[in-house]
């Protein structure tokens, strides 16, 4: 059964993603990584408002401290208030290697699970980044999965017993037996179309896996075995990640990029760069929220800084 999504808000995002549901502000925030912007939209009255970073913003996560928000910027990890404009450091990742941090999730343990990105100075992407966890207690580990180029699709069961994760550039999305260890990894899916990639993902109450499809202008369900069983079309070519938002979460919202499309592209794809939404006819998951230390007792030791809003 195909469903159409249309358009919540035609921002013409460069890299639209990260597009995360706050149950708690009845709002949704998402970032645009080329312009290192953090953006919120509150559907119900249409406010939309944006904060500049100070580098580009790959992923985030809600925190169970009220108001604040554990960003993955490009080089590190970094806690934010949008209404005080203020950020305190964690941690840098990867500093000895060429990537930058990419797509990331809350497990339903409340750590931040994320992967990174390769940005070589020339030829193609290599798999030498990898997928990490921030714990409750901040200390960094590096997950024991396979090295990768483009990290995306990070999303986990209802129950937390599986986490789903992919490298783009393979077409194909990875699961695992998840827990304070990783084992068991193996192919959930495989997308057979050349043109398409996995992006990324977000899961259903009732375990279906809902993917963002670069390339193929869709977000797709699979049932938890891995069957297709639902497809949403998008009218722009490069959807990049799902959430299901709304005060019942039944409202699937997608954001989308106009990155490497050429004029011919944009011109056929009006709407691209958009956040869109679709009633797929699903609910999904109050998204878990990082469990770790209230970011004022970091900010007090470390010092803080303020972060430019615009309306």
């Amino acid at each position: 059964m195909n469903v159409r999504a249309a358009v919540a808000m035609q921002v013409r995002n460069t890299l639209g993603e990260g597009v995360t549901w706050c149950d708690r502000g009845q709002v949704l925030y998402w970032t645009d990584i080329h312009a290192a912007t953090l953006w919120r939209y509150r559907p119900h009255d249409g406010a939309l408002h944006q904060w500049t970073m100070p580098e580009r913003l790959g992923c985030f996560a809600l925190c169970e401290a009220d108001g604040w928000l554990l960003l993955g910027l490009a080089s590190r990890l970094a806690f934010f208030h949008p209404s005080t404009h203020t950020m305190v450091p964690v941690t840098a990742v990867e500093a000895e290697l060429p990537t930058r941090l990419n797509d990331g999730a809350c497990d339903r343990q409340g750590r931040f699970v994320f992967g990174t990105l390769h940005e070589p100075a020339s030829g193609p992407k290599q798999p030498v980044g990898g997928f990490w966890r921030l714990n409750h207690d901040l200390s960094l580990e590096r997950l024991a999965l396979p090295g990768v180029a483009i990290s995306n699709s990070v999303a986990f069961s209802p129950d937390g017993g599986t986490m789903y994760f992919c490298d783009s550039l393979a077409r194909r999305i990875d699961s695992c037996d998840y827990g304070d260890k990783v084992s068991g990894v193996r192919t959930f899916v495989t997308l057979d179309d050349a043109r398409g990639e996995p992006d990324g993902s977000a899961v259903d109450r009732e375990g279906g896996l809902w993917n963002a499809q670069w390339g193929l202008g869709r977000v797709v369900r699979y049932t938890p075995d891995g069957r297709l069983d639902r497809i949403i079309d998008v009218p722009a070519s490069q959807p990049t990640r799902p959430a299901f938002g709304g005060a019942d979460l039944a409202t699937l919202y997608i954001t989308s990029a106009r990155d490497g499309l050429d004029e011919a592209a944009l011109a056929s794809q009006p709407s691209a760069g958009a956040l869109f939404f679709a009633e797929p006819g699903f609910r999904g998951l109050n998204e878990p929220r990082f469990a770790g230390p209230p970011p004022h007792v970091i900010a007090a030791a470390q010092g803080s800084r303020s972060i430019h809003e615009s309306p």
